[in-house]
């Protein structure tokens, strides 16, 4: 039985090697070539010095070759770090300054960025790059150890590891309040316990095609992967440049028969947005699943309507919780588009639990703070004692095990499902009146017309506390106005509640992770009220 994540391949390639197990665009792989090939990185990992608990970075774009890269990390003991190729240097390099790290294994179009990311004289000596794309650069300054050729004379034959189970499998750097990213330690054990559930509950098989959209540094694509590679399926990788053509999107679900579809929100509002999705589309689709954001109940409703041969599942979970912790199988259609969607119930081996500021369960229906705890706590954030301190706090009924504070509101519906209301940073004080902006987006998303939207707020001294602002995208056959949703909008939620600035985009920015870069457009909008060079975007 399986122990460690990199065993699921080796049982597949043992039990059918010629299966298809990866394939993106025009190439692919077999479980027994995709075995084989991190079998020998793995090799080459331990020959040139990786040791048990390094940290090995991987920056590249998704491909059967970046899976080996992923499994050959593993296989060599060690710890994986992956990288954004599309972040700013910068960025980049404060991940591998706090990991300490000595090898990046890269591959396509990443040198532009390693050169600025070597230009650091001491971080030049400290790091090794291994290149696992068949041709290599020759640039000299990136200091390249080893190429895929090194790799390809490797031997094929399994390597001796000494990793358990409850060893850190990957370090996942999320954005950080103080501007430093923060390291997420999660472990195989956590990883498998949450694949086992999943593969079990949507009743994943060899036969089944699995979606590979979210980039490899996001939690969502262990989930993917590792289901894929439990249950011997096959791993479609969607190339991150379709994310901004839902056509091609809708063309690859088609083309590629994909069986279970899993992405953020954003896309599948995009989606409906421009209306690709046809009536009784996708024979091969038997499940859509979404996490990161709250989906639009009116999306949602597109979705069901045209697809009713396919079940809906709201997945839920912070990256310190490992992937997902709470799911909802919608039964039915709504009726309702202003209906929210719950969060639902634990999956597996994890707990929710909603919280007042005492730490005492509040009431049905009452609002609170999410804990979770259970099988898929992450270890802490890396080398960051004071922060997982504050966040990974003593179970208030069994003060020797740990919850994860995740700064969510929730509250437990009459239904016994747990509904998400938005971050507990979103509720902010403007007139003399608390609110919810998570309360303002639910309305919107109910009015005719909006796809999607995002509200924010900046803040300001004096009475008003807060200015609210909202940023909305329309269908593509609506002539909303600010002027026409703000009326709308005024039908469904107080005076108090209304946005004084409105931003009308053809689509929402999106943040590396695939969600709404709320902060983005916080700084449109202070950039937009300091120099009021933007009147048609505000309400008097």
């Amino acid at each position: 039985m399986a122990r460690l994540l990199q065993d699921w391949t080796t049982e597949q390639a043992a039990k059918n090697p010629n299966a298809t197990a990866v394939v993106c665009g025009g190439s692919q792989m077999t479980y027994g070539e995709l075995d084989a090939r991190s079998n020998q990185l793995a090799r080459l990992l331990k020959d040139v010095g990786c040791a048990r608990g390094d940290r090995v970075a991987l920056l590249m774009p998704k491909s059967p070759m970046a899976i080996v890269g992923l499994l050959g990390i593993y296989k060599a003991d060690a710890i994986y770090v992956p990288l954004d190729p599309a972040s700013p240097a910068n960025r980049l390099t404060k991940i591998l300054d706090a990991c300490e790290n000595r090898w990046i294994l890269a591959g396509g179009s990443v040198i532009p960025v390693l050169r600025e990311i070597l230009q650091d004289e001491p971080r030049r000596q400290r790091l090794s790059i291994g290149w696992l794309d068949a041709s290599g650069p020759t640039d000299s300054r990136l200091h390249i150890a080893f190429t895929k050729h090194a790799i390809d004379v490797r031997s094929t034959a399994p390597t001796a590891h000494q990793n358990l189970p409850d060893d850190p499998a990957h370090i996942l750097f999320t954005s950080g309040s103080t501007g430093t990213p923060k390291g997420v330690v999660i472990t195989h054990d956590a990883v498998m316990r949450i694949v086992r559930w999943a593969t079990e509950y949507f009743g994943i098989v060899s036969s089944d095609r699995l979606s590979g959209h979210p980039p490899l540094h996001f939690d969502m694509s262990f989930l993917d992967i590792f289901s894929a590679m439990a249950a011997g399926a096959e791993l479609h990788l969607v190339p991150s440049e379709l994310n901004t053509l839902p056509n091609k999107v809708a063309e690859f679900i088609r083309a590629s028969a994909i069986t279970q579809w899993f992405s953020v929100p954003s896309l599948l509002s995009y989606m409906s947005k421009f209306d690709v999705v046809k009536r009784d589309d996708f024979p091969s689709l038997r499940r859509v699943l979404w996490a990161g954001d709250v989906l639009p109940t009116p999306t949602l409703i597109y979705w069901m309507k045209r697809l009713p041969h396919a079940s809906f599942t709201n997945l839920y979970g912070p990256t310190e919780t490992t992937v997902v912790s709470s799911y909802y199988t919608v039964p039915n259609c709504p009726d309702d588009p202003r209906a929210p969607i719950p969060i639902g119930a634990a999956c597996g081996g994890e707990e929710l639990l909603v919280l007042d500021e005492s730490m005492r369960p509040v009431p049905q229906g009452g609002t609170g703070t999410l804990y979770i705890g259970g099988a898929g706590l992450a270890r802490g954030y890396w080398r960051d004692p004071l922060r997982t301190a504050a966040a990974f706090v003593s179970h208030p009924h069994a003060p020797a095990e740990r919850v994860y504070k995740t700064g969510d509101l929730a509250r437990v519906g009459d239904d016994g499902q747990v509904y998400f209301l938005g971050r507990g940073d979103h509720q902010i004080k403007s007139r003399g009146y608390r609110i919810e902006l998570g309360e303002i987006e639910a309305a919107m998303s109910a009015v005719p017309g909006v796809e999607e939207c995002a509200v924010v707020a900046l803040h300001r001294g004096g009475f008003e506390g807060a200015m609210i602002c909202c940023a909305y995208a329309a269908a593509c056959d609506s002539n909303l106005t600010p002027s026409i949703v703000r009326r709308e909008l005024a039908r469904m939620i107080p005076s108090y509640m209304l946005p004084s600035h409105w931003l009308s985009l053809d689509r929402l920015p999106i943040n590396a992770n695939g969600k709404v870069d709320r902060a983005q457009l916080k700084d449109v909008f202070e950039a937009r009220v300091n120099a009021d060079a933007a009147p048609a975007a505000r309400l008097a």
